[in-house]
């Protein structure tokens, strides 16, 4: 069976936030891009290309932090981080930090599949880049209104202003194709008001990411540093493969239990290798999509909507 899973982020507003058509946007947005990495897959091609196609969507998307709508710095810019990894082969590529890259996850698999390396940095990333003639934006680009009103509320002191996302934002793609290959993709802006050039889960392989056809395909959204501390992506693989846990039960215990017991917020979504679909979070909500082949189709932001 043939499977798409998506996230648009573990940080939605909560319920009695949302207005209807701020609802209808989100899904529209999910839609668009489940259905994308949908076509991928339903014409043959390959978990890479469906991860990729779909959270290449996302990033155009302002609504979602990823590319085009990330969150702001401290300073006031963008930075990015990216990272896809092949069940098949266990390659993976990731970038961080990058400021200029219209859609990261494309240099993130032009790191996978061109370079010697798994993640490049700042302007390694961005020379490396050059050579794969990735396409440049300015920075400006990937700032919106709603983001640049978040940093400066932010900045003095108002962390969880009413009618705005948390900051738990992340986008993210996991699939099985025909061949039964597995991929994972995640995208990311990361934490309003970052600084020092902090890095995120997103980019990490085994927190943010993770593929292996032998388990599963996980893409992770929440807070960051929690995610690393638990390498949560390969341990929900790791359970599957080694404890011989379902994906359900595997997801559950590290999302609603490790991760709870931590502090820790968000979310993931999963894929193993027949194609069965897991999204598991312990936050309010998370903007999420599933399809595959057996004729599921779900848009869902809240844990019954």
């Amino acid at each position: 069976m043939h499977a798409i899973a998506i996230h648009g982020g573990a940080g939605t507003l909560p319920r009695a936030e949302m207005k209807p058509d701020q609802e209808a946007a989100y899904r529209a947005g999910l839609a668009t891009a489940l259905d994308a990495g949908y076509a991928v897959l339903e014409g043959g091609g390959t978990s890479l290309d469906a991860v990729t196609a779909a959270v290449r969507i996302l990033e155009d998307d302002p609504l979602f932090n990823a590319g085009r709508g990330a969150v702001l710095t401290h300073e006031g810019t963008v930075e990015l981080d990216a990272s896809i990894m092949d069940g098949r082969t266990l390659a993976a590529g990731a970038i961080a930090g990058v400021a200029h890259i219209r859609n990261p996850i494309e240099l993130a698999r032009a790191v996978m599949e061109h370079s010697p390396h798994v993640m490049l940095i700042g302007a390694g990333a961005e020379e490396f880049a050059h050579t794969r003639n990735i396409a440049f934006v300015a920075n400006d680009y990937f700032k919106t209104g709603t983001r640049k009103a978040q940093l400066r509320r932010v900045l003095v002191g108002d962390t969880r202003p009413a009618n705005e996302l948390s900051a738990l934002g992340t986008v993210g793609a996991v699939a099985r194709d025909q061949a039964g290959n597995l991929a994972a993709a995640t995208s990311t802006g990361g934490m309003t008001g970052k600084r020092y050039g902090r890095v995120g889960d997103s980019p990490i392989i085994g927190a943010g990411t993770y593929a292996d056809n032998g388990s599963c395909a996980v893409s992770s959204t929440g807070h960051g540093e929690y995610f690393i501390r638990t390498v949560v992506a390969h341990d929900i693989c790791a359970r599957v493969a080694y404890g011989g846990a379902t994906l359900q039960e595997a997801a559950d215990a590290v999302v609603m239990q490790r991760l709870a017991t931590m502090g820790g917020e968000g979310g993931i979504i999963a894929v193993d290798a027949n194609g069965q679909i897991v999204m598991s979070f312990n936050s309010e909500g998370m903007f999420r999509g599933a399809r595959a082949s057996d004729g599921k189709r779900e848009v869902s932001i809240y844990r019954d909507r």
